[in-house]
């Protein structure tokens, strides 16, 4: 192998097998197996023949056909079990993320705080406050976007999001 990183792309091809030979976590199968509908064989494999390799020698060339049409009908079911797993894996993910999840709703004239971000005007710091107001809620918007208004009544014309107040 070359150690310099200025060719790269002699490892480009190692880098790649490895990469579509892996289980994903998310589909449960490699990406190889998911477009070819077998595993890929390693190159070593070829010239040191494995078990798997010596069977698919023995067989004639009408066995052959036979066995690999089966595996090509098998397919489908391996990609849709694949979908599956990745279904069931995207539900634990989006379970595990929002469980601290606690929805709010706010109502028209309720008050409310702002947070102030760093690089806003108002923050003057590491010891400034980090939220600012009382403001009021003038609207509320689909998708947890709010209207607010000042003390005095005065409406923003820009909305800000739920995520943001207090």
């Amino acid at each position: 192998m070359i150690e310099k990183h200025k060719q790269w792309n002699e490892k480009l091809s190692f880098a790649l097998l490895g990469y579509r030979t892996t289980v994903r976590t998310s589909t449960g199968a490699t990406s190889y197996m998911l477009v070819y509908g077998i595993e890929a064989f390693i190159p070593a494999e070829v010239e040191i023949p494995s078990l798997r390799i010596i069977q698919e020698a023995e067989l004639n060339d009408a066995e052959w056909v036979k066995s690999r049409y089966e595996q090509l009908a098998l397919i489908d079911g391996k990609r849709m079990n694949a979908v599956c797993h990745s279904q069931l894996y995207h539900n634990r993910m989006f379970k595990a993320f929002n469980k601290r999840f606690k929805p709010r709703q706010f109502t028209p004239g309720q008050l409310v705080l702002k947070k102030i971000f760093p690089h806003q005007d108002e923050s003057k710091g590491k010891f400034s406050p980090n939220w600012q107001g009382s403001y009021i809620i003038h609207r509320v918007l689909t998708g947890g976007s709010l209207i607010l208004a000042e003390m005095d009544g005065e409406v923003w014309p820009k909305t800000i999001n739920s995520d943001v107040v207090k």
